[in-house]
């Protein structure tokens, strides 16, 4: 099965790309020459390896001073009890933060660090200053900004070789780690990007060690700009899990040494980096960049003027194939996730079957017919406290489920995908609130006890979704919107309740997709590839292998999908998610 595991997009407008750090080096060394530079900054996303750059860029410029961005900052003490709110004593969920860099800094350090700096620029000497925010130590002469992506960071967490930012916890449980970046460090980081990565001269790509790629800012806003004016994949994640499968392993021959596959992040920009091709080199990007400086072009005015640079919708794998049941759980309501958390939207859902290789697969969907909420809560704190197995078979419904499926979820809803399935999870794209109610006795791969969160689960059940409700409300809602010479187009949900608009459409020959004022997500379900390509000429063919997730920008009002390669005269189908 052909899966492409590293989606490049093409970018027309060429530049000269420095590939290492001997080239960088002798670039910057010749613009201190020819521009008389006396202040060199480099500022960085947290967990960018600062020292790797120390040791391998500014220690090579010989500079005659060194600064990094915690010279001017606040204690780590004070800086834990001005974020002891968003953090919490729990160990996944946080409270959103509203802070911003620059109340972290010391006034009195600051001045002290800026003397410093002003005595070396008065005998001409060179000053690299460096960290995260370091653009907020001195004016820059030059400016260049080092990016990671998401998911990187997350795999760096877990390798107990980084800390956060101004924290010293290197090895610390990595879902308090992802805590404290995804309530803290990402909200006040991605405003800090949004200021000062324009103002730099130079990107860098410092997502494989000891191989950073470094461009022109100019050049790389250009071609996100290209990005947001043709179809795009992002490069997918994969990560293991207690209950994770198989067919994800066996169908893309992929990493069948680990444990099992569980996941595949691969359509979500906020998470995931986008990989461009420059012609000479590809550089590496966070995905959510794009939204940064461009989501008004990649969402389209009306879903801008929504959810402005965050990116709605999300796409994902679950692999379950030779695995286990997902925990039993269930998504805040809207009102509860804004009161306790801070957040905007919550994570409504669906899951599309891909896949079953049993005729026992099955989704928990909903409540038994006539089950209390008193008495679950009192079976669902006993399994908590270890006194019994909570016993599934008496509360939740549970619905056999076959490939090309679709069962919708909207908050409030308790769900799980059983054991023996591959599901595409179309879903809002916050990630973090999942509250589970039971997790089958299990531990986690890192030997700890996988945490339940019934104190969140309660308030947010809806116990008039019961059997008969789900039935009516949630299973198979498919209802053809229209035909024509070999294909056909489904309206497959979501939930009324829901923003998200889910299509499928079926065909051996071409279709022609509106993007219906929205951004669109899609995934080919069937088939082995598929061509999109543009009405007006506007953007080259695109191929699409099975089971690959790509964006439409908005910017791209009309295409046209047709089976290609191995896929002519073949039935496939593709999903495809939008903004209602």
């Amino acid at each position: 099965m052909k899966y492409n595991f590293r989606p490049v997009t093409n970018v027309a407008n060429e530049t000269t790309i420095y590939t290492n750090y001997d080239a960088i080096v002798q670039q910057l060394k010749q613009e201190r020459i020819e521009k008389g530079l006396n202040v060199i900054t480099i500022e960085n996303y947290p967990i960018v390896n600062e020292q790797e750059i120390r040791e391998s860029l500014i220690e090579q410029l010989n500079p005659e001073l060194i600064v990094h961005t915690d010279e001017i900052l606040i204690d780590q003490a004070a800086m834990e009890q001005m974020i002891a709110h968003n953090l919490t004593d729990d160990r996944v969920f946080g409270v959103m933060s509203n802070h911003q860099l620059p109340e972290f800094i010391d006034d009195e350090k600051h001045q002290i660090t800026q003397t410093k700096i002003n005595r070396v620029i008065a005998t001409g000497g060179l000053v690299v200053v460096y960290g995260v925010g370091a653009s907020l130590v001195t004016a820059p002469d030059l400016l260049i900004y080092a990016d990671l992506s998401r998911w990187e960071i997350q795999t760096r967490y877990r390798s107990g070789d980084f800390s956060n930012w101004h924290a010293d916890n290197a090895g610390e449980d990595p879902n308090r780690m992802l805590k404290r970046g995804y309530f803290f460090e990402w909200r006040v980081a991605d405003k800090q990007k949004k200021k000062a990565l324009p103002k730099s001269t130079y990107v860098l790509d410092t997502h494989q060690a000891g191989q950073p790629v470094m461009i022109q800012t100019n050049a790389y806003l250009a071609g996100l700009k290209e990005v947001s004016k043709q179809p795009f994949s992002l490069v997918p994640f994969f990560d293991p899990g207690v209950w994770g499968g198989h067919w994800m392993q066996e169908t893309f021959d992929f990493r069948k040494d680990e444990v099992n596959l569980a996941w595949s992040f691969n359509g979500v920009p906020e998470e995931n980096s986008l990989l461009l091709d420059f012609g000479e080199a590809e550089f590496e990007t966070p995905g959510n960049n794009l939204m940064f400086f461009y989501g008004e072009e990649v969402l389209g005015l009306r879903v801008f003027g929504q959810f402005g640079e965050e990116f709605p919708i999300r796409f994902n794998f679950l692999d379950t194939v030779g695995g286990q049941n997902l925990s039993l759980q269930v998504h805040p309501k809207l009102s509860y996730l804004q009161d306790t958390f801070g957040a905007h939207y919550t994570q409504d859902e669906s899951y599309y079957i891909l896949h079953t290789d049993t005729d026992e697969a099955n989704v928990y969907l909903g409540f038994k017919n006539g089950v209390e909420k008193e008495e679950l809560m009192a079976a669902l704190r006993k399994a908590e406290a270890g006194e019994e197995v909570f016993d599934d078979q008496k509360y939740i419904y549970q619905q056999p489920i076959k490939k090309h499926d679709h069962y919708l979820i909207p908050a409030g809803t308790i769900h799980s995908s059983g054991a023996g399935s591959v599901v595409l999870e179309i879903s809002a794209t916050p990630n973090r609130f999942t509250f589970k109610l039971w997790d089958w006795e299990r531990v986690d791969l890192d030997g700890k006890p996988r945490s339940v969160h019934l104190q969140h689960g309660e308030p947010n059940l809806d116990m008039r979704r019961d059997e008969d409700w789900v039935k009516k409300e949630l299973i198979n809602q498919f209802v053809v919107v229209g035909e024509g010479d070999g294909w056909i187009e489904e309206q497959t949900g979501l939930h009324k309740t829901e923003w998200i608009e889910t299509r499928r459409h079926t065909f051996t020959k071409a279709v022609v997709h509106e993007n219906h004022d929205s951004v669109n997500v899609l995934n080919l379900v069937e088939g082995d590839e598929v061509t999109v390509e543009s009405l007006d000429g506007s953007f080259a063919p695109f191929v699409v292998h099975y089971a690959q997730t790509f964006i439409i920008p908005e910017s791209v009002k009309g295409y046209k999908i047709t089976p290609s390669g191995t896929a002519v005269g073949q039935e496939c189908k593709t999903m495809k998610a939008y903004i209602r």
